[in-house]
Formats: structure tokens, C-alpha cells, sequence
């Protein structure tokens, strides 16, 4: 089964997917977790060239291109070994954040964005997409005064693109219900794992 979680910055996916991992191991179930842009040594490389605030002259065409090379890396080389050998995976952003963050926020064209994701994915979708939805200035504060805050390229850019991605992600939840698993992340870090956990081991076929 493969899992992915969205959300704006601050919204706390990190700390949710270990917390499901960890519940999940507790259970007897093979998880693995990884992040995007990275989980390779290849997307990694990415990682560091697309967050760089010194970054400041990549065009919205070569963000696109360098997140989707960083993703088709993870598929081959992470996503689908796992899935193959029978493990869940729980992957931080997939390629529903391209289309949020340079479709609906940048306002690039998402058909071909899609077209992108669908070649740089394999086609690959996942069973579920829990996304954390936070007020836009309560999630870059808290990623501000985190303790291991990482602002980057993408969290400095202006409070309106983040409000369009926002948009983005709650129109992309709206037209597929079955897939989307919206939570308000303004609620206590137990109450948001509890709504998680009980979906994915009802997805699984396990008591919670």
C-alpha cells in the first residue's frame, strides 16, 4: 500500500508519518518512509539545489523539471522496490504537490503537469493522500520557531503563493474524495494520528 502525505509548511506531516510508521511496526506490518524531494542520493542532490534561498533565478519551468527528476528517482529506485517486496510506504509530498505548488501556485498549466507527474511517477497513485490543512500564517510560523526549522526557497516566497497552493490542495481533495483524507492540523497532535491510524488500518484490513 502506498501512502503519501500533503500539506503546507508547519503543518506537522513529518511528525505524523513517523507516529503512523510507529503504530503501524507495533502491528507486525513492514513500513517504509521517505520524503520528497530526496529519499536518494540522486533526489537528495535535488533537494539541495531547489531549497537554496540563493537559488532565487530558477525558473518555475526548471523547479517543475528538477522536482519531477527527483521523483522519478524515487519511484525506481525506493517506491516501487518497496511496494514490490510487500512493504507500505509512506512517502512526505508526492506529485500532488507539484501540482499544488507550481500548478495552482505558480500557475503553470496542469494538464501538462500531469502529463509530467503520470511519466515521472510510472502512473503510479497512491491508495491514500492524507493531506494537513493549515491556516497559511499559522503553519510558517510554527515552521519559523521550530526547533529544526529548514526555511527554504520555497517557504520565503510570498504569502499569496502560499495561499494559492493552499486553494490548490483543497480543489484537488474536493474532486477525488476516495483518495483524500482531509485533516485540520490545528488539532492536537493525538487527535490528528487517531484519524490516521484508524483509516489506513481500516484500509489494511486490521482493528485499530
Amino acid at each position: 500500500m502506498f501512502i503519501t502525505f500533503e500539506g503546507a509548511e508547519g503543518s506537522g506531516k513529518t511528525t505524523q508519518i513517523q507516529l503512523l510508521a510507529d503504530a503501524l511496526r507495533l502491528r507486525g506490518i513492514d513500513v517504509a518512509t521517505t520524503r520528497e524531494p530526496g529519499g536518494t542520493r540522486i533526489g537528495d542532490g535535488i533537494r539541495s539545489l531547489l531549497l537554496d534561498l540563493t537559488h532565487t533565478e530558477i525558473s518555475p519551468r526548471t523547479e517543475t523539471l528538477l522536482f519531477q527528476a527527483a521523483r522519478a528517482q524515487l519511484v525506481d529506485e525506493v517506491i516501487l522496490p518497496a511496494l514490490a517486496a510487500g512493504r507500505v510506504v509512506l512517502c512526505d509530498r508526492y506529485a500532488d504537490s507539484t501540482l499544488a505548488y507550481q500548478g495552482y501556485g505558480r500557475g503553470q498549466p496542469l494538464d501538462a503537469l500531469r502529463a509530467l507527474g503520470a511519466y515521472a511517477t510510472r502512473q503510479l497513485t497512491p491508495t491514500l493522500t492524507i493531506y494537513l490543512d493549515i491556516d497559511v500564517v499559522a503553519g510558517l510560523t510554527r515552521k519559523r520557531i521550530g526547533a529544526a526549522a529548514e526555511w527554504n526557497r520555497m517557504e520565503n516566497l510570498e504569502i499569496e503563493f502560499h495561499h494559492r497552493v493552499r486553494a490548490g490542495y483543497l480543489a484537488m481533495a474536493a474532486q477525488e474524495p476516495a483518495r483524500w483524507l482531509v485533516l485540520d492540523a490545528a488539532q492536537s497532535i493525538d487527535a490528528i494520528h487517531l484519524a490516521i491510524r484508524t483509516q489506513v488500518l481500516e484500509l489494511l484490513g486490521k482493528s485499530s
